[in-house]
């Protein structure tokens, strides 16, 4: 649904092949009520669907919220492959600081609703505050 408005069929038939590139488990699930997929399987739905308008800037609000390990995973992999392949630019707001620093490039820490340390993900993961507050060690 998230495309139909703005593209061709041409272009839907397109961009969905390249979603099942990304998601091949949806190829075998084209008939079946969304309601009915794991929590998971919602989630890489909700992110097909962004795909296929082809977004220059992609909002994820907790996206391992409630998920299974290995699906979040699968989740951020996908997503840095888009960043990666694709410069989609992607911000996620993700209270596991671990998993967020891993996937990022730049990262902030919020505090209170402001900003109160940011950097590279590298200089984030060095930063003695960082570490103690959000990472454990």
């Amino acid at each position: 649904m998230g495309a139909y408005a703005s593209i061709s069929r041409k272009e839907l038939k397109r961009e969905t092949d390249r979603v099942h590139e990304y998601f091949p488990w949806m190829r075998d699930r084209l008939r079946q009520q969304s309601g009915t997929l794991s929590g998971g399987e919602q989630q890489m739905l909700a992110l097909a669907r962004a795909m296929v308008s082809r977004p220059r800037l992609l909002m994820l609000d907790e996206p391992s919220l409630g998920l299974a390990p290995l699906v979040v995973q699968e989740l951020f992999r996908i997503v840095s492959l888009l960043n990666k392949e694709e410069g989609l630019t992607v911000l996620v707001v993700e209270q596991n600081a671990e998993l967020a620093l891993a996937a990022s490039d730049y990262s902030y820490v919020l505090e209170v609703g402001h900003v109160a340390v940011e950097g590279t993900s590298d200089e984030l993961r060095a930063h003695e505050g960082v570490r103690k507050s959000y990472l454990g060690y």
